[in-house]
């Protein structure tokens, strides 16, 4: 998932962030109103975390002008203010879900999922398919024929990003800023280390491979088959 949180705690946002981030997801974050809001503007983002008190603009304000605006990303809102008429106020405002602080990680992370598995549901193939290898998106699942595989967060999202552009050249580049949500070459093997983790699950065994490096250029999934 590629997540926005909108809050102006830099420790409540950075904590955050890492905690997503350390469970396979890709996150980003704004520490006022009018930035949050212009970077839910122009990311595509599966679910935006949104802190009710912001300065600039306040949180209601910031989802108000998405649905303005007719976008439908998920929102999930965050607020020390947890009475039943302040939850009405902010789900009436556009959001999604509504957490009160204190608040639990986990609880956060489950909330935010099922948030993500109704949009994908809604607008996403939830099944993606390349050959005999299948990833469900709502179960977490990988499936090569009948043999069923099991990959670390990180390698699913790799997996499943691969999947998305199956038949095409992903880049270093795409993958760094879409997988690990790096915007420069941290100048490490990271990605040739998960490659060949993932190369030795979905194809190891198999007779044809899906995965292929494409030298001087990046990485393709397709079907071995043509």
């Amino acid at each position: 998932m590629r997540l926005l949180v909108i809050e102006d705690d830099r420790d409540a946002a950075d904590y955050l962030v890492k905690a997503f981030r350390e469970v396979g997801h890709v996150a980003d974050a704004a520490t006022d109103g009018d930035d949050g809001l212009a970077m839910a503007l122009g990311g595509q983002y599966d679910v935006l975390i949104v802190d009710r008190m912001l300065p600039k603009r306040d949180g209601l304000a910031v989802i108000g002008a998405l649905r303005a605006k007719g976008m439908e990303t998920p929102a999930l809102i965050l607020s020390a203010l947890g009475q039943v008429d302040d939850r009405v106020k902010g789900l009436r405002a556009g959001g999604d879900d509504y957490l009160p602080k204190p608040y639990s990680f986990s609880e956060l992370l489950a909330r935010v999922e099922v948030l993500a598995r109704r949009r994908v549901g809604r607008s996403e193939e939830t099944v993606l398919r390349v050959g005999d290898l299948k990833l469900d998106r709502l179960s977490h699942q990988v499936h090569r024929g009948q043999d069923e595989i099991s990959l670390q967060p990180r390698e699913f999202r790799l997996l499943e990003y691969l999947m998305q552009h199956a038949g095409q050249v992903v880049t270093r580049t795409m993958l760094l800023e879409n997988v690990w949500d790096y915007h420069f070459d941290p100048q490490t093997n990271v990605i040739d280390v998960h490659i060949s983790r993932l190369r030795s699950k979905i194809d190891k065994g198999f007779s044809l491979p899906l995965l292929h490096t494409v030298r001087g250029a990046g990485y393709m999934i397709r079907d071995g088959a043509r």
